[in-house]
């Protein structure tokens, strides 16, 4: 269980930290990295980190995708917890280092890379926007991942999935899907706006995704 958890903690520190200090680094250089450069970091990292943490613990690296695959019982609820713990303690990590390393004065900004709702969205489009891009996240999840017969392409499908849910969702909730991206922000900010959302949202979408693989799409034989 400890490698699996360094494995989480590693990979989930990785993520927030590249994808909030893209945030950051946007604000600091004018604009240089754009909605595309932001959502590339996103999606590279996790890529490459679910890629690492696969054969350890599953390259979960979110609450959500760990509450859909407790849902389908492919964890334990035990160690469904643990690996969420590790995940919330490196995001705070990797959102306290955004705060100490990076430009101040746009890291205080950005909130450190906090993801932000549109004015022009309420609470409830906000959560449902959430819930149908983590539906497509855990859906790669377990098509790419969970699934014997996926194809051998690492977390590349899993982490493709944050470059289009970003650029369609980055100006509308900051397209999160993970509890853990906007926790850690949100800390070392001292801003919880809008926090609900981003734990309702994908936890709502992951367990959507969830019922709808274990019930209809994953062959019995890999139930």
């Amino acid at each position: 269980m400890h490698k699996a958890l360094a494995a989480e903690f590693l990979g989930t520190f990785a993520l927030v930290f590249i994808g909030a200090g893209a945030v950051v680094m946007d604000t600091a250089s004018g604009g240089e990295l754009g909605l595309v450069g932001v959502a590339l970091a996103h999606a590279l990292v996790l890529s490459v980190m679910v890629t690492a943490a696969l054969p350890v613990s599953g390259g979960h690296l979110n609450p959500a995708v760990t509450f859909a695959l407790w849902i389908a019982r492919k964890i334990s609820g035990r160690g469904a917890v643990f690996y969420v713990l590790a995940q919330l303690s490196a995001a705070l990590l990797a959102a306290f280092s955004v705060k100490w390393l990076l430009p101040a004065a746009a890291g205080t900004t950005t909130a450190y890379g906090l993801p932000r709702v549109s004015a022009e969205l309420n609470f409830a489009q906000a959560v449902v926007l959430e819930a149908i891009f983590t539906i497509f996240l855990v859906s790669a999840v377990f098509g790419t991942a969970v699934s014997p017969s996926a194809p051998k392409v690492g977390g590349f499908g899993i982490g493709l999935v944050l470059l289009f849910d970003i650029l369609v969702g980055g100006p509308l909730t900051g397209a999160a899907m993970n509890p853990a991206r906007a926790f850690g922000p949100a800390v070392a900010a001292g801003d919880w706006h809008a926090q609900a959302i981003y734990w309702v949202g994908p936890l709502l979408g992951a367990a959507v995704a969830a019922l709808l693989w274990a019930a209809l799409l994953l062959a019995k034989e890999e139930e």
